[in-house]
């Protein structure tokens, strides 16, 4: 939890943008791709940090990931152009939040087999809890001493925290079964009892389908968290501490969600759980081009965070139900590919609109719209997966009599 808490911190980025703006001469979206990086590299490092985690464990994955983190970070404060930005808080860093990210989930999710939706929401909301703390911290470092010493601060910091924890902890032994629990016998809806590589994955149609309703769920999110403060200054004139507020308790709203839609997930289902979750963000987003008042807009974006949340809570399971445990890290770094997708998209998107119209209302009637799109695809999923049970449970009486 103290590993992603650290990491978490990239969600604030909003908070160190302005003050970036305001030394350099860039433009929203040039300084927004640094945070389109970080999501960038998230995949490619997820899918490499599963072949060191399977041969070194996951103490030396984490103690790997902080430094890559915490050095990029600290570097960042010594940024002269857009290209050294890129090159340290975005590949650098993006490339330690992918590995701690990846390994903490995966590690957990093994320790509770019987509670995968809700251990993996619980990890994951460390990740969101990150900016709940870093934002005021952040911009405080960032009054006192100016964005760049912030950065070298946050650096040491990062370092760290993430080192030392990474010593308090282990991977459970292999077959590992809580006490009490026996898995079942004969495999859920949507569950498969087949461990599937990564090769294995990217050849199920499936999987594909997965990935699109994967980027149309994370773009709203990745939309707001990327914008949460400059859309609070230019939308309703939020003064920068109050949008520095905003951004932590939209923070809170993405933590709880990603415990509340896990728990959801473990008791009405995965599908049944993200169906819920994409209505409502979509919701929030038409919701969000009305607002004009402080109220308003707490309530809209921290919506939009909760789903947000959710959804990085409820897909590591799905990955797991679907194409099994073994090869987890390697399969949720291939598939978070989409979140990926949807950094490149949102927070360019809403960048992009607002440097052409002046306002965000395109794009959040943009991401509002891949909302709806995403309720349509999770139903379709949940009908093929019900088509795919049925013809395995006609199989097996078959094979049982030959």
């Amino acid at each position: 939890m103290l590993c992603n808490l650290c990491i978490g911190s990239a969600y604030a980025w909003s908070v160190f943008q302005g003050p970036l703006l305001q030394i350099f001469d860039w433009s929203p979206s040039q300084a927004a791709i640094t945070f389109t990086l970080i999501l960038v590299m998230m995949p490619i490092s997820m899918v490499i940090e599963g072949n060191v985690q399977a041969k070194k464990g996951p103490t030396f994955t984490l103690f790997l990931g902080g430094v890559l983190f915490g050095i990029g970070v600290f570097l960042a404060g010594f940024t002269t152009s857009l290209w050294h930005l890129y090159l340290t808080h975005g590949v650098l860093a993006g490339f330690g939040v992918g590995t701690v990210y990846s390994c903490a989930v995966s590690n957990t999710v093994r320790w509770f087999p019987d509670k995968r939706g809700l251990a993996s929401g619980l990890i994951a909301a460390g990740l969101g809890m990150g900016a709940f703390f870093f934002a005021p911290i952040g911009n405080m470092l960032i009054q006192s001493f100016g964005v760049l010493r912030a950065f070298n601060i946050l650096g040491v910091i990062y370092l760290i925290l993430i080192i030392g924890s990474s010593f308090r902890v282990k991977a459970p032994p292999t077959n590992y079964k809580p006490e009490g629990w026996e898995p079942p016998a004969t495999a859920e809806i949507g569950v498969s009892m087949v461990n599937q590589s990564p090769r294995e994955m990217i050849l199920d149609p499936m999987f594909y389908v997965l990935w699109i309703l994967y980027v149309m769920g994370a773009v709203a999110g990745l939309m707001i968290i990327g914008h949460a403060s400059p859309i609070g200054q230019k939308v309703i004139g939020l003064s920068v501490a109050q949008a520095t507020g905003a951004v932590s308790i939209l923070s809170l709203a993405n933590t709880s969600g990603r415990i509340f839609w896990g728990m959801v997930s473990d008791k009405l289902g995965r599908y049944v759980a993200l169906a819920m979750l994409y209505a409502t963000s979509a919701a929030s987003m038409f919701y969000l081009t009305t607002v004009t008042t402080f109220p308003s807009f707490i309530i809209s974006i921290c919506l939009v965070g909760l789903c947000f949340g959710g959804l990085l809570g409820i897909f590591p399971t799905i990955v797991a139900d679907m194409f099994g445990l073994k090869y987890l890290s390697q399969n949720y770094g291939i598939m978070f590919s989409a979140f990926s997708m949807a950094g490149v998209i949102g927070p360019i998107l809403a960048g992009k609109v607002v440097e052409a119209s002046g306002g965000y209302n395109q794009a959040f009637v943009v991401a509002a719209v891949m909302g709806c799109i995403g309720i349509a695809l999770t139903l379709i999923i949940q009908q093929q997966l019900k088509k795919r049970h049925s013809m395995a449970n006609k199989k097996q009486p078959d094979s049982i009599s030959n």
